[in-house]
């Protein structure tokens, strides 16, 4: 592996950790809170929320001194809202956490060290406040170079509807068959999962794709990296990230994630969410550049809120269409394992 091309380094974050829910009234807004709650249960004793708040993760309800008493060490915010800001109706319950003796954890954009009162407190306190969006120092200018191993990329639709559950999904399959996959985060929910990562929207556009680069080195020829997609080439907002994070990881394997039923791009409603077809002609085209190889290997859907029935007609449907795997990750079944099979490359 060349010099300065290394994984990037973890995070080192305090476990068990209380989930902080703020004042959400929207489950989307909380979805950092569901994804540790889903993906790292063993790492949350409970949840805290303001009295505004109507989402729940369903965890036992606690305050800082009550978490704190039963082994936390950390309360972590749970809340990725619009803009990634820290309102003032939070700080009550921020240093009520600091003095509770707990360390605090976020992933917005807003970031704790910069909030003189929280760190003030935490500085009095003896706490610590972990910011996980923040890149690491002295990232390269992608090189375009292939490198060893295999990688595979979760692509989407749409922002929001299920790439970071897919991945994590297709690493922990793969892995349960004696296949080596790695999951690689490249969000502040996958982060907080799996420990390590880089943030791809905090990194300064020049060095975005390096970054990607940064976060899928050079491995052994059988090893796979399933690395978490960001936002989508269809967004207008977010398209950027996601190219970057396409051309920097230079897949050899992609599956486009999907809601069924879902019709206008999520925050941008003047824009209709493209068909599958689109994503996947998109997707290559532009992936060429940094891997001519690059494929399509499947199609995962997110299923919520779908009756058992409409569950397997779309599934069927998608698949038979696009002559792909389809499936919902989180569901499993039959299918998910044909999906699995795909991505074994």
């Amino acid at each position: 592996m060349p010099k300065g091309r290394e994984a990037a380094a973890p995070h080192d974050l305090p476990a068990p950790y209380l989930l902080f829910l703020g004042d959400v009234t929207e489950a989307g807004f909380a979805k950092t809170a569901f994804g540790l709650r889903d993906w790292a249960a063993d790492r949350c004793i409970g949840e805290h929320a303001l009295p505004a708040a109507t989402v729940t993760t369903g965890l036992r309800r606690l305050t800082p001194r009550e978490a704190a008493e039963a082994g936390a060490r950390a309360m972590l915010i749970g809340v990725a809202n619009q803009g990634g800001v820290i309102p003032p109706a939070w700080m009550p319950e921020l240093i009520a956490a600091i003095d509770a003796g707990l360390d605090l954890i976020a992933g917005m954009h807003t970031r704790l060290s910069d909030i003189a009162p929280l760190r003030e407190a935490a500085e009095r306190r003896g706490t610590r406040l972990h910011d996980v969006r923040v890149p690491p120092p002295g990232l390269p200018v992608a090189t375009g170079r292939r490198r060893s191993g295999r990688r595979l990329l979760t692509v989407g639709t749409d922002c929001a509807l299920g790439k970071k559950y897919t991945a994590l999904a297709i690493a922990r399959g793969l892995s349960a068959r004696g296949i080596d996959a790695t999951f690689r985060a490249s969000g502040q929910t996958g982060i907080m999962i799996a420990g390590a990562g880089i943030a791809m929207d905090a990194v300064v556009a020049d060095f975005a794709a390096g970054a990607a680069e940064l976060l899928s080195p050079d491995a052994a020829p059988d090893h796979l990296d399933v690395i978490e997609g960001q936002g989508s080439l269809f967004h207008p907002a977010y398209a950027g990230v996601s190219l970057a994070l396409l051309h920097g990881s230079q897949p050899d394997m992609v599956v486009v994630c999907h809601q069924p039923g879902r019709d206008r791009v999520l925050g941008a409603p003047g824009f209709a969410v493209p068909p599958i077809e689109a994503v996947i002609e998109q997707t290559i085209m532009l992936g060429r550049l940094t891997n001519p190889d690059i494929r399509c290997v499947g199609i995962s859907l997110n299923t919520d809120g779908l009756s058992p029935q409409d569950v397997e007609r779309v599934t069927a449907e998608t698949g038979e269409r696009l002559h792909l795997p389809a499936a919902d990750p989180m569901r499993g079944g039959p299918s998910f394992e044909r999906l699995l099979d795909a991505c074994r490359g």
